[in-house]
């Protein structure tokens, strides 16, 4: 099979090595051709050091590779991807089957990428939402991971599972796009929330509380935009949440604990040098919860810092005094 891998991130070239290592024919492509020429040369993309790429892929700078691919997956940024999405339409057919591992909510729109990607290629093919607790450098280095593709579709999901699943890379299929890609989203903002915590020489009692209590949060949040439940306490949920609020892999964690140690947002996301997606999650999270009436205090609370320029350890203590709660009922005592 054809294969072609759009964003030669980290990310992007840790899932282009997974199904080389398949035996696909697989093409990497970036915006910058230069780039791409310099790592189909070199074998190695600086983005994901130490990897040596296969020989069944190819990096490339030319959108022309998208002929006849069967599978292709978008892992551009999630600022990237309505634009990646018109770039790539003339090239779909309706046999395609396209892959989202871009991990945001679009900024005012609101949307989740699989729609953004239906949108900008006319519907064309099926979307399949691929996502999981797996940072790039341990699935290139052949570490046990296990994602999940979702789709409504389950024929489609099913066909990204056969393409991508060995003996390394374990994947599980559902019908909930929604809740796999919000809680992809949604995890990002707590991810920064915990690196705070950690910014700020928390303790691990405090990143236990963060994290249950945000899972609350975005299951409710999930739940009223259509998400099926068990779905956040699975892989895509809760699995991909502990990963990146526990890991110096995550580069939102990185961000919020530069935060924590008084940089600003702005600050903190050059000094990680790379795209922080619970930033910009943040914004889109606020809106929705808002516009849902949905309770997210600790999503509230990262907002205000991110942008609104609240200090870290006010928001902690106005966490902390918040009005008594039952932990099933989520109402407050009267």
């Amino acid at each position: 099979m054809k294969a072609v891998v759009l964003g030669s991130g980290a990310w992007g070239t840790a899932l282009a090595v997974v199904l080389a290592d398949n035996g696909h024919d697989t093409f990497l492509w970036d915006h910058n051709a230069a780039r791409a020429a310099e790592v189909e040369a070199s074998r190695v993309n600086p983005k994901l050091a130490g990897v040596t790429l296969p020989q069944g892929l190819h990096a490339t700078g030319d959108l022309e590779c998208l002929n006849g691919a069967e599978l292709v997956v978008c892992a551009t940024p999630s600022i990237a991807v309505r634009e990646t999405g018109r770039k790539i339409a003339p090239y779909l057919k309706a046999k395609t089957v396209l892959v989202t591992v871009s991990k945001g909510i679009e900024r005012d729109t609101n949307l989740r990428m699989s729609q953004i990607l239906q949108e900008t290629t006319g519907n064309i093919c099926k979307v399949v939402a691929l996502s999981g607790p797996s940072h790039a450098e341990e699935v290139s280095r052949q570490m046990p991971t296990g994602c999940v593709a979702a789709c409504a579709d389950r024929a489609a999901a099913r066909f990204v599972q056969d393409a991508f699943m060995n003996d390394y890379f374990r994947i599980y299929t559902s019908y909930d796009i929604i809740g796999v890609e919000l809680s992809a989203a949604l995890k990002n903002v707590i991810a920064l929330s915990c690196g705070v915590s950690d910014g700020l020489g928390l303790g691990d009692n405090t990143k236990a509380l963060l994290m249950t209590r945000a899972m609350a949060e975005i299951t409710r949040l999930g739940e009223e935009l259509g998400g099926t439940r068990r779905t956040f306490g699975g892989l895509a949920g809760m699995g991909d949440l502990i990963v990146t609020c526990t890991s110096m892999h995550s580069r939102n964690r990185r961000a919020g604990i530069l935060i924590g140690q008084g940089k600003s947002a702005r600050e903190a996301m050059e000094e990680v040098g790379a795209v922080v997606e619970g930033y910009y999650a943040a914004e889109s999270v606020h809106q929705l919860s808002k516009r849902e009436g949905v309770e997210m205090p600790i999503c509230d609370c990262i907002y205000e810092v991110l942008y609104e320029g609240k200090q870290a350890r006010d928001v902690v203590r106005e966490l902390m005094t918040r009005a008594k709660k039952d932990e099933l009922t989520e109402k407050a005592w009267m």
